[in-house]
């Protein structure tokens, strides 16, 4: 594909080059509001399915959440689940049958057992939860057969990955979905709420992040610790951008109307996993060895097509209470979750002062919350991860736009590669790649807010 590379190498090339490259004219100010509804620009004409039958790749901790509330979900059913470790299948296959459902086939004969259940004609979706770099080519060989593709997030951790997500989906008519849960949060589905319904006026401002202290599972060799430590050892960026930034994107219409314009990324030294290996494990463990490259605390600023502004923050090597540092500000207002919900309206709220967010639950909860409460009790992230799942089903069983497509996987998960690059320039400034060709021009509305 010589178009491709191309396009990939000038791309590169333009975020090397930091604002030299204009970008189109901007769009004017929009008031979500008053967004008419447009088709996904993807060229996928589905039909509506009697069930969504899932084959599962990936049943670890996460992986074994979801495989919970799938069964959960009317409509949807597991026929195959895959991991390299045997006991994890088994496990889910357990499940499966504890619940009165068909036992489905396991795969666990290496780490490319995945293309043997993807060559199946008789599954719909593909979805992984296995670690980041397996996430792209699970999904690229789902889509490829014939399925379509769900990946835990981040969806890709390089602009050529990225690339590789969109042409595929692009190619074949198949869906490429980022499962984004923090999208779900009540918190955040709220503030989503009433900034399609304009109660914080025209936006401006946005910060958020990953805030999460993950030392001890960085270090967990039952668990991630297999995989995830060594990304703080190879590279330095943001490296898990998602869940602040999907729910602030999609407040500002990212991919509807609205795109990443560019970017700039700062690193602090990095300390913290050094020092928790000292005192965890002493100076003679193996441990003590390992250099990391990650900054503790990596600071990235987003400019958009629309002139706003979003901070995002990833601090996971440093004592501290977990935080995805949600705030959205417009002319009108603001509203934050951590560390505790609070919204100022100005000439609602007492002058000058936060107020309880809860104060405004009875008027801008949002619907979708309302209509699933009971059944996401229990579920994982306080109902959220249900929430997440029965909207992938839900979209899939009526045929319709599922809430997030791959040019939304694309632009958000570009994040890590962008930031690594900004920062190996010493905090210069780094264009996002148009995944779009454009597209993002043309307003739409995003179903989580449309058809339910």
């Amino acid at each position: 594909m010589k178009k491709s590379f191309d396009r990939r190498s000038f791309l590169r090339t333009g975020a090397m080059a930091g604002l030299g490259l204009a970008m189109g004219d901007r769009l004017l100010s929009i008031n979500p509001g008053e967004l008419p509804y447009a088709a996904s620009p993807l060229p996928i004409q589905l039909q509506p399915l009697e069930k969504v039958r899932i084959g599962y790749v990936g049943v670890g901790g996460m992986g074994t959440a979801h495989v919970n509330n799938l069964l959960k979900i009317d409509g949807a059913e597991i026929v195959a689940v895959g991991d390299i470790v045997p006991e994890r299948v088994e496990r889910a296959q357990k499940l499966c049958e504890a619940a009165g459902k068909t036992i489905p086939d396991g795969y666990s004969k290496g780490e490319y057992d995945f293309k043997r259940m993807c060559e199946r004609d008789d599954i719909d979706l593909i979805y992984t939860a296995t670690p980041w770099k397996w996430h792209v080519p699970v999904c690229l060989e789902a889509m490829n057969t014939g399925k379509h593709a769900a990946s835990e997030v981040p969806a890709a951790t390089s602009i050529d990955e990225c690339w590789q997500l969109v042409e595929t989906s692009e190619k074949t008519g198949m869906h490429c979905i980022m499962m984004e849960n923090c999208n779900y949060d009540r918190a955040e589905m709220m503030i989503l709420n009433m900034v399609y319904q304009g109660i914080l006026g025209e936006l401006v401002h946005a910060e958020c992040g990953y805030l999460h202290d993950l030392r001890a599972v960085k270090f967990n060799m039952g668990g991630e610790g297999v995989w995830r430590r060594q990304w703080s050892i190879d590279r330095n960026a943001d490296l898990y951008p998602t869940h602040g930034l999907a729910p602030v994107a999609q407040c500002m219409n990212i991919n509807r109307g609205n795109y990443f314009d560019y970017m700039v990324s700062f690193s602090s030294k990095s300390r913290g996993l050094h020092q928790y290996v000292l005192r965890e494990y002493g100076v003679d463990s193996p441990y003590a060895e390992e250099q990391y490259i990650l900054g503790d605390v990596v600071t990235t600023i987003i400019r958009t097509m629309n002139e706003e502004t979003i901070v995002v923050t990833h601090d996971t090597s440093l004592p501290r209470p977990y935080s995805r540092d949600i705030l959205v500000q417009g002319t009108k207002g603001l509203v934050r979750k951590y560390p505790k919900p609070k919204i100022y309206i100005e000439g609602k709220s007492p002058s000058h002062r936060w107020e309880d967010l809860s104060n405004y639950k009875s008027d801008y909860d949002h619907p979708l919350w309302a209509e699933l409460e009971e059944k996401s009790k229990g579920a994982g992230h306080g109902g959220m991860d249900f929430i997440e799942d029965y909207r992938l089903v839900n979209a899939l069983l009526k045929g319709i736009e599922p809430d997030m497509d791959v040019y939304d996987a694309a632009v958000i998960s570009a994040v890590v590669e962008l930031s690594e690059q900004s920062i190996g320039q010493n905090g210069q400034p780094v264009k996002f790649p148009d995944f779009t060709k454009g597209m993002w021009k043309k307003p739409r509305v995003l179903p989580v807010n449309g058809e339910r």
